[in-house]
């Protein structure tokens, strides 16, 4: 009974070598851009250096360092991950609970419009119309309130909900005096910490990775947040001595496109050196992430 036949040891064969495939094809390029921030740039362009450091040096790092802009753009990307995170929590919470209630009136017509913008949305110039009216161009506000909260996250949320708070808890409280309000701070939230360290780490990665709204929405460069920065200097590829993205004035042409080079995989590794550093202390509450909502009582 416990000899596994032929079919099925291929199989786990198989699945071992496309996982190991997918490994390689996920790790290598963060081996090598890490590689590439601290070796030659000769050596990485000629294809000498194509996985370990080679002829060492750290004159990247010290330009990103000097660079201003980065460090404007890293306190604009915190800002705007930890009020748009407050923000995505305030809102989705709150729906999210009211909608797993059986007694809410006009349910199915709010998960209707709720579904709805899972389908269709306003499209890019409707909603630049609608920012811009609304008086948020060129401040915070623009890059954290809209896609605040998202059908997705709703209907996840309300999941958890109905499944971790159940109507006779709620039925319980009530009988016991308990407001709405206080079922939801004192019965709901407590219950829920899984939800909530899943819902604010999704959110906040991609508030963190976030620039296509910044460069929509924003002018004002002292308000970039560090993505759009990246994109910056990744697309101008000029850089001068003092790390300013101003062109060479001082240094050979040869030398700039250097130290350019030099400077994209140093930012790379910057600005996502806070996710790598995060991630494997929250890796549980992402696996329990895949998880909520999966199942149904």
């Amino acid at each position: 009974m416990n000899k596994r036949s032929l079919s099925e040891k291929a199989f786990d064969r198989l699945n071992v070598f496309f996982v190991i495939m997918i490994v390689i094809v996920i790790t290598y390029p963060v081996i090598f851009v890490m590689s590439a921030s601290i070796s030659d740039p000769n050596a990485v362009n000629t294809g000498r250096m194509w996985l370990w450091p080679v002829d060492i040096t750290f004159e990247g790092f010290k330009k990103v360092f000097q660079n201003e802009a980065i460090w404007r753009g890293y306190y604009n990307t915190v800002i705007y991950t930890l009020v748009g995170t407050a923000i995505h929590l305030m809102l989705l919470l709150p729906a999210a609970f009211a909608l797993s209630r059986k007694d809410l009136k006009g349910k199915k017509l709010l998960l209707w419009f709720i579904l709805f913008t899972m389908l269709f949305n306003g499209g890019l110039i409707p909603t630049y119309l609608v920012i811009k009216s609304l008086g948020m161009l060129d401040t915070i506000w623009s890059i954290v309130i809209p896609g605040g909260v998202g059908a997705w996250s709703i209907l996840v949320a309300r999941a958890f909900f109905q499944q971790s708070v159940p109507d006779q808890l709620v039925e319980a409280g009530k009988i016991d005096g308990a407001s709405d309000l206080f079922i939801f701070f004192r019965i709901a939230l407590p219950l829920s910490a899984p939800l909530i360290a899943v819902m604010a780490l999704f959110h906040g990665v991609s508030m963190w990775n976030q620039y296509f709204g910044a460069l929509i929405y924003l002018s004002d460069e002292s308000k970039y947040p560090l993505q759009l920065i990246l994109r910056e200097i990744l697309i101008i590829n000029e850089i001068d001595g003092d790390g300013t993205m101003e062109g060479a004035v001082t240094e050979s042409l040869v030398e700039q496109v250097k130290t350019a080079d030099l400077v994209k995989y140093a930012v790379m590794i910057v600005s996502a050196l806070p996710l790598l550093i995060i991630y494997p202390f929250l890796q549980k509450y992402f696996v329990k992430g895949t998880l909520i909502g999966s199942v149904k009582e």
